[in-house]
């Protein structure tokens, strides 16, 4: 019987779910950050927001990856075999 994923994989898969959809938020709907911290740091011209849509992208990037590598960990510590 193989053993259930780490409590690490759910972690990182649930942490890489939050990134994916704030990159997806701020790329669809830029202004939302203004709207909550009632902050305007590039004075309306957006790119702030560019910024934080490829920081959002890359910690996406990172989170998926290490979570692929975990899940390879964990299904070969339990003797998985992928066909």
């Amino acid at each position: 019987m193989q053993r259930p994923l780490s409590a690490a994989f759910w972690t990182e898969l649930a942490f890489s779910i939050i990134s994916a959809l704030l990159t997806a938020l701020t790329l669809a709907w830029p202004d939302w950050i203004e709207g909550i911290f009632e902050v305007a740091p590039d004075a309306g011209t957006g790119s702030s927001e560019w910024g934080i849509a490829l920081a959002f992208t890359v910690v996406t990037l990172m989170l998926a990856a290490l979570t692929r590598r975990t899940w390879r960990r964990d299904r070969r510590n339990s003797g998985f075999r992928a066909s």
